[in-house]
């Protein structure tokens, strides 16, 4: 997709696809205060250590870093590393806290991106990959690699 589908990722996770098998991805909103979403926009947003949670019935997001938007007074600002509430249907959540409960599988932010000039989360149901499992992708990518190269050549 491209800028003209109103879609611009903003910041994405590729570490969680080497750490985590995602078996299904979910779209979720984000309920967000100002000076966020103008870090957010300028790309000032780690998805690296974030992780999901379901309380309650609400899904929160944890541990995302913001940065605090810097045009603005410290006192309009908000706390970088505060739990976002992560806006999705009600049965998507009932249906992820069976997964998450019953398989013992983990909530992973994936990418943040512009959707239609709204700011959506995309989350992954993971679950953690063995370190075999890590050496196993690292060796394909490496044969993928080799194989072009020699292809190139050819």
């Amino acid at each position: 997709m491209s800028d003209n589908d109103g879609y611009k990722v903003l910041s994405d996770n590729r570490k969680a696809r080497f750490l985590y098998d995602i078996l299904e991805t979910y779209e979720a909103g984000l309920q967000l205060m100002g000076t966020e979403v103008k870090s957010i926009r300028a790309g000032k947003v780690n998805l690296q250590d974030g992780y999901a949670l379901i309380r309650n019935g609400e899904a929160w997001l944890i541990n995302v870093h913001i940065s605090p938007y810097t045009s603005s007074s410290q006192y309009f600002n908000h706390d970088p590393r505060r739990t976002r509430k992560l806006l999705l249907h009600r049965q998507e959540i009932r249906k992820l806290i069976g997964k998450v409960e019953q398989q013992g599988l983990t909530l992973v932010p994936l990418k943040l991106y512009l959707k239609r000039g709204l700011v959506k989360i995309s989350i992954g149901l993971a679950k953690g990959k063995k370190l075999h499992d890590k050496r196993e992708d690292l060796k394909r990518r490496q044969d993928q690699r080799e194989i072009q190269r020699v292809m190139k050549n050819y």
